[in-house]
């Protein structure tokens, strides 16, 4: 329909000029509305009409296609979103999203590597292949600084104040920040940097830190994923691990080393601190099974 269509290009509009959010995100809430739209139009309802009933049915829609809490929950994000945009821009008067109520999440904790398993996966890269130290110096980047996996993707030169143990990260929203970096993590980029300059890297991409040899440009998040996968099969490691792995045993291990909840936060980019309290869980959860293993009736028990 030519009038939803003008509606989402105004969204875009908006949430490009708004609220400054990253391409990524913008692109996901964009999906989420395309996807509330036919759902509408089959009911010869238009957005600016719909109801909370008809939200609702949309939601135990997503349910019966078998969509799970936390996917539900993240379109519902991009919905709410779109209509906060819809009451700004006068197209109507009360958002019907506000009465809606989000799915029930259990709280997933996320996997975490101990320093002897990041040790591992590190030593395991080989060496003499010519991608070998980037990718070193990538994995240690990551755990290093906490990064997520599109900061680390969009690293410049320019961004990298070696001297000083610092690295200027642009994180979600577009916000920078500064963050420590390792004496290990800047000797591993060192020695890439010489791999590095015998790369012929195509224009528009001279300034991103980590490029792909074969490509000529920066490189991509999946190719990340890709070489963290090939690691942990390699190392026979069953845990299920990506690039954001290295940011959760980051900031756990940040935690267990007596680090303020503050001090984490700010490293991580995180706006909300509930954020950062996950890893309060993990530590717990750990502190747990160290109370069981250890503690002697266990052990009478076992």
């Amino acid at each position: 329909m030519p009038d939803n269509d003008k509606l989402l290009t105004k969204f875009k509009q908006h949430l490009l000029l708004e609220k400054a959010l990253s391409q990524n995100t913008l692109e996901a809430y964009v999906h989420d509305v395309e996807k509330l739209f036919p759902f509408l139009e089959k009911r010869g309802i238009t957005p600016k009409d719909a109801k909370l009933e008809d939200l609702e049915n949309f939601l135990a829609e997503l349910h019966d296609e078998k969509i799970g809490p936390r996917s539900q929950a993240r379109i519902l994000s991009g919905i709410r979103s779109f209509y906060r945009f819809l009451v700004l821009d006068g197209h109507i008067e009360a958002d019907p999203t506000l009465l809606l109520e989000s799915p029930k999440i259990g709280m997933k904790l996320p996997e975490v590597l101990t320093i002897d398993e990041i040790d591992m996966l590190i030593n395991a890269i080989d060496l003499s292949k010519r991608e070998g130290q980037r990718n070193r110096a990538i994995i240690e980047t990551l755990y290093s600084c906490g990064l997520r996996v599109s900061e680390a993707c969009n690293l410049k030169l320019s961004d990298l104040y070696l001297n000083e143990g610092f690295i200027k990260v642009e994180g979600k929203g577009n916000k920078q920040r500064l963050v420590p970096i390792s004496e290990r993590a800047i000797a591993e980029i060192m020695d890439y940097m010489n791999d590095r300059s015998e790369i012929d890297i195509k224009p528009g991409h001279e300034d991103y830190l980590f490029v792909s040899a074969h490509f000529r440009k920066r490189m991509s998040r999946i190719t990340m994923f890709h070489i963290i996968k090939e690691l942990a099969e390699q190392t026979g490691l069953k845990k299920t691990i990506s690039p954001h792995t290295f940011r959760h045993s980051f900031a756990t291990h940040l935690l267990e080393g007596g680090a303020n909840l503050r001090v984490i936060q700010s490293m991580l980019g995180h706006e909300d601190i509930g954020t950062t309290e996950i890893y309060t869980h993990i530590d717990a959860n750990r502190l747990r099974s160290e109370i069981i293993e250890h503690h002697p009736r266990n052990k009478r028990a076992k």
